[in-house]
């Protein structure tokens, strides 16, 4: 039976502390930019499917946030657009934020 020897050399802290990789922030931007993109398109597809009165009222509201954005087809299409834009800029900050605070307590230690 072989037995694992764990080395002196390096405590378990700092094998954990290796181990934390940084965030690659391009790939994070791009895939908040369109899980909330699609996510947006997808609100306003629904709701111009099921159609009904005073169909989007609430989300109707993103207008005043979002010039040119409305519940319909083209609206559909410039919400994508809105929300790929703010779904990037948040996975950007996410990314950079994150990579800032593991270079600092890497460089800590």
């Amino acid at each position: 039976m072989m037995s694992v020897e764990m080395s002196n050399d390096h405590p378990p802290i700092d094998e954990v502390s290796r181990a934390i990789a940084r965030i690659q922030t391009g790939v994070l931007t791009i895939v908040f930019a369109l899980l909330c993109g699609f996510g947006l398109f997808l609100m306003t597809a629904w709701l111009l499917l099921r159609d009904g009165p005073n169909v989007g009222a609430h989300l109707q509201l993103l207008g005043n946030y979002f010039p040119g954005y409305s519940v319909t087809w083209p609206g559909s299409v410039i919400g994508f657009l809105y929300g790929a834009l703010v779904g990037g800029l948040v996975g950007w900050s996410i990314g950079t934020i994150y990579n800032k605070v593991v270079g600092v307590r890497h460089v800590k230690r």
